[in-house]
């Protein structure tokens, strides 16, 4: 009886793991929407920032899901925070065949996950014919602007401001997500650092533009971003409607919670579409 008994509570115990989903789909009010429906929603935007955890499987599996079906959908660009504007050369001789992928990696700043994470993403723009461009601002730009501040840029060559928003940029200290990150420091955070976060944001936004719809106003961007560039519409968002106010952004997000069943409230209204993620989920490095 004792074995039987066992044997019960480890098959309801199976039966209960199998019941378990590993992420779900939710709008932003909170409503758990199929994938097939987060796609046909999401079409006909100019452009659609897809936010997510650099190490999360899920995102990048779904992001790579995503990005088959956008192609599908009419004439697409992709473009991304994981490949900085000064490498973009060499990320195009790649997409025309000019280097191979040893090639990619010996000349550009690669990322570390780039093989498993990003180069998948890559591998498919190029066979579809969709091009790829590298939108962010170099590391050391950044870093340039959180010692120093906006005006650490004005000494750049022409050269090196191609790679970045053209100077000055608008900048807005009060955002929640740029007011966010300084919470987040726990009062050890300078403003410069929000300062940094925004030249990022501007630049991506920035390229999106200029290599996207300003050279073809039939294209449809496919951004790939951390999710804090583009939660709550700010970040890159804010910087697009900057530039061109009458843009259609749409966004999906990624999330982590212990219950992927329901939205938690503190989620709700942080993007298009929430991709919520069992926090028990392995990561990719």
């Amino acid at each position: 009886m004792k074995v039987f008994a066992s044997l019960l509570l480890l098959g309801l115990s199976l039966s209960s793991v199998a019941q378990n989903h590993a992420y779900r789909i939710y709008n932003s009010k909170g409503k758990k929407v199929s994938f097939k429906k987060m796609v046909k929603k999401l079409d006909g935007n100019d452009v659609v920032l897809f936010g997510e955890y650099h190490n999360n499987p899920i995102s990048h599996w779904l992001e790579y899901e995503y990005a088959k079906a956008f192609i599908q959908l009419g004439p697409s660009l992709f473009a991304a925070e994981m490949f900085e504007r000064d490498n973009n050369d060499e990320l195009q001789l790649y997409m025309q065949d000019s280097i191979t992928a040893k090639g990619l990696d010996t000349l550009a700043r690669l990322w570390n996950n780039y093989k498993t994470d990003y180069k998948p993403l890559v591998d498919l723009a190029k066979v579809s014919g969709v091009g790829f461009v590298a939108a962010n601002i170099p590391r050391r730009y950044a870093n340039k602007v959180y010692k120093g501040g906006f005006t650490a840029l004005d000494s750049l060559t022409d050269e090196e401001k191609s790679w970045i928003a053209p100077l000055p940029i608008e900048f807005d200290s009060t955002l929640p997500q740029y007011q966010a990150i300084l919470a987040m420091m726990g009062g050890h955070g300078s403003p410069r650092i929000v300062k940094a976060q925004a030249i990022k944001d501007a630049t991506m936004a920035w390229f999106i533009l200029s290599e996207g719809l300003q050279k073809n106003p039939d294209v449809s961007v496919l951004h790939f971003n951390g999710a804090f560039h583009s939660d709550f519409y700010e970040g890159i968002g804010w910087y697009l409607k900057q530039y061109k106010p009458d843009v259609e952004v749409g966004t999906i997000t990624t999330v982590s919670q212990a219950d992927v069943n329901r939205l938690a409230k503190e989620h709700k209204g942080r993007a298009d579409f929430i991709l919520v993620v069992d926090e028990d989920m392995t990561t990719t490095y």
